[in-house]
């Protein structure tokens, strides 16, 4: 039996499961580990922009980013079941484990993607709305649906999803894109591939049994980690850019420069340890800081919107 068959039998077993989901289990279908990143990096956004807005349409406006957020993580489940059933790391998600049907899921997720779009455009602005609406079918039907099972580069272009919320956030406030918010999307956008791949170094086993194309298991360990360290040096200078675009102090410029060397410190050493469980143990290292990277990068703008720059 092919690997094919295999996906294709488990999810038709996931579909017949399910209907006894908890508020937890659909919680867990909105990934809120992920979800809680997309929400301080937006509301990172909607801080920096400049104008005014009632800080309750502002909370609401955050709140519809999230919950759009969330959407994109039950729809993305919702498609991905046959793998997640395959894989150590998400074989315990409420569809695989029986607790909640892919048709719930799926309606869960739709409900919530027209709920959070509709109500942003509504209290905040269309342009915001449609940032997300795009956030949410980009990572629904351009990540999960196509790109994920067809292309090593999947978390490269996917990873477009996960950085475009400051960019909602920015327009929530604003109603339009400037070079500030794209820079804020540049810094996630460039942040993602050595973040995933350095996990996918770790699950690299989990990724073949399910048949995903992640780039160790289409090029290989050894090309995995040139593109890490790559990434790392590409991300030194995108992270500082809020400074040499003007909008944060010399004191960030500081601060992200080191955070971007000790970033790129790590990728060095995942590119020196090759073999056993050391390797592995530098590449979950490596996932561990960027996250955080990200956290602080984020904090520091916000540091610097609300008590100034130091």
């Amino acid at each position: 039996m092919t690997m094919l068959d295999q996906t294709q039998g488990l999810q038709e077993d996931v579909t017949d499961l399910g209907g006894r989901g908890s508020v937890s289990d659909y919680i867990a279908l909105l990934k809120p580990r992920v979800m809680s990143l997309v929400v301080f990096t937006a509301a990172v956004g909607l801080v920096m922009a400049p104008g005014n807005q009632h800080p309750f349409l502002s909370f609401i406006s955050i709140l519809c980013i999230a919950i759009g957020g969330g959407a994109s993580g039950a729809l993305n489940m919702w498609w991905d079941a046959d793998i997640d059933a395959v894989m150590s790391r998400t074989k315990k998600r409420p569809i695989p484990a029986g607790k909640i049907t892919r048709e719930e899921a799926f309606a869960f997720g739709m409900v919530l993607s027209f709920g959070s779009v509709l109500t942003l455009g509504l209290v905040a602005n269309w342009v915001a709305a449609g940032l997300l609406a795009f956030t949410i079918f980009f990572y629904v039907v351009i990540y999960t649906m196509w790109l994920k099972r067809s292309t090593p580069q999947n978390i490269v272009i996917g990873g477009a999803a996960g950085a475009l919320p400051p960019m909602v956030g920015w327009a929530a406030v604003t109603g339009d894109v400037t070079l500030v918010s794209i820079a804020l999307f540049m810094i996630t956008f460039t942040w993602t591939p050595p973040h995933f791949w350095a996990l996918a170094l770790v699950k690299n086993g989990d990724y073949q049994e399910a048949g995903v194309p992640m780039l160790p298991v289409v090029a290989g360990e050894t090309a995995t980690r040139h593109q890490i360290v790559l990434y790392s040096l590409l991300l030194l200078p995108v992270g500082m850019s809020p400074y040499f675009l003007g909008f944060a102090s010399a004191f960030f410029g500081v601060g992200s420069a080191i955070l971007g060397l000790v970033f790129l410190g790590y990728a060095i050493r995942v590119w020196k340890v090759r073999e056993g469980d050391a390797a592995k143990k530098a590449a979950m290292s490596l996932f561990k800081f960027s996250l955080f990277y990200l956290m602080l990068i984020f904090a520091g703008l916000l540091a610097e919107n609300m008590i100034g720059p130091v």
